[in-house]
């Protein structure tokens, strides 16, 4: 008898509730196309169906909600020559991160412990989105020298400050209360309420609104680190280029601005060139599609262009080495309009087709 393997996304409906559970756990849940497919195909199901009027997103394992996408795979249709595969991807994780935004039946997603790069994607645009004294929170991009996307430059832009400077060129790591103050998260609830909160979303014995319901589980988390951490970050943060935020930076007493100098002067520069820019020309989009449009103009030409993006992958994700060799290898050799190059590729697909 051959067994049949588990899906990677477990779609279940009862109680009024609309359950979707990403079921990855050994990779920590990260996403691919089909895992996206099946996402998306339950979400199109239960759009118009009138017995399903919550639906819940979480993860299987204890470890997170979400890694991100598979950069692997991703690296491996770079390599290959198969800019197709990379389009069609990011077609349809774009498109479910919209979909998941206007969706009319309120979306409640949990983002228990890790939940980075595609996760953000997934329950950083839903209606409810919870976190947890466990949860990991970050836009990890430049570090594989690529920029942040899954609309994670809208949420970024609408950072406090120049906290969306910081956290899209560094990817600092958020913690739940980090993310309730950084606009990323709405609800802190203790992670040993969690089933506590499902059952209660499930049985509903009363008419209130999912809204009201969480907050019965809701705690005040502790004082976001992020928030005093401000008095040098939206300084050195709203520099005009990476050089100069990196000039601000050493020019700090505390010892947090000079490590961040440091941390910068390690990641891809071009990747930093054009995740600054990205961040600050989605403050002046109109909504989440324009910037998702953004994004999807910029990915396609990191994968096209771009050999930092294969390297980044390689040092930090085949290899493990941490040593990626970036082109150009430091800041100082950016050229002064190396982001423009990036905003006037267009992509041979569009996004919104």
């Amino acid at each position: 008898m051959t067994d049949v393997p588990e899906p990677r996304v477990l779609v279940r409906a009862y109680g009024g509730l609309g359950h979707l559970t990403l079921n990855r756990p050994r990779a920590i849940n990260a996403l691919d196309l089909g895992m996206i497919e099946d996402l998306s195909a339950a979400l199109d199901a239960w759009r118009d169906d009138t017995d399903v009027d919550i639906v819940l997103l979480d993860g299987a394992g204890e470890r997170g909600l979400c890694a991100g996408g598979d950069v692997r795979g991703l690296a491996e249709q770079i390599s290959g020559g198969r800019p197709e595969d990379t389009g069609i991807f990011f077609r349809a994780e774009y498109a479910l991160n919209a979909r998941i935004a206007e969706y009319p039946t309120p979306v409640v997603a949990i983002a228990d412990g890790i939940t980075m790069g595609g996760g953000i994607g997934l329950a950083g645009h839903a209606a409810i989105r919870i976190v947890t004294e466990r949860s990991e929170l970050a836009m990890p991009e430049t570090r594989i020298g690529f920029t942040p996307d899954v609309g994670g430059t809208w949420l970024l832009a609408h950072a406090p400050g120049r906290l969306g400077e910081y956290l899209g060129l560094t990817g600092a790591v958020m913690n739940g209360s980090d993310a309730v103050y950084a606009g990323f998260a709405d609800h802190y609830v203790p992670a040993d309420r969690l089933e506590a909160l499902r059952d209660a979303l499930e049985t509903r014995a009363d008419p209130s609104s999912p809204t009201e319901l969480v907050l019965l589980f809701d705690e005040t988390p502790e004082p976001p680190r992020l928030r005093d951490a401000r008095s040098w970050i939206d300084g050195a943060f709203a520099a005009d280029t990476v050089a100069e935020i990196v000039e601000r930076l050493r020019a700090r007493p505390e010892p947090e601005a000079s490590a961040t100098a440091e941390l910068l002067g390690e990641l891809a520069p071009t990747a930093l060139a054009v995740t600054l820019e990205a961040v600050r020309r989605a403050r002046e989009l109109p909504d989440l599609r324009a910037a998702l449009a953004q994004e999807y103009g910029l990915v396609l030409w990191f994968a096209a262009t771009q050999p930092d993006l294969v390297e980044g992958i390689r040092a930090q994700v085949i290899d493990k080495d941490r040593s990626p060799r970036w082109s150009p290898a430091t800041i100082a050799e950016l050229s002064p309009d190396a982001a423009a190059s990036a905003f006037s590729y267009t992509p041979a697909t569009p996004l919104w087709g």
